[in-house]
């Protein structure tokens, strides 16, 4: 899988479960509610004012897409 700020979080976390920490360790503890299972990368990182390109990096690397 290859993670854009597009990709919503929702579509993530359905591939592999063990990302969540990823969101858990940046403030993003709303990952069973509907509507941040909806939203992109972006979309959330802007709502916690975290960097979204290094959540991206983060994630693609997790997925091996380096």
């Amino acid at each position: 899988m290859v993670i854009t700020k597009e990709t919503v979080i929702g579509d993530i976390l359905d591939e592999d479960m063990e990302v969540a920490p990823y969101f858990l360790e940046i403030g993003m503890h709303c990952l069973g509610c509907p509507a941040s299972r909806g939203e992109t990368i972006e979309e959330a990182c802007s709502a916690h004012g975290t960097d979204a390109d290094e959540l991206v990096a983060r994630l693609n690397a997790h997925f091996g897409n380096q």
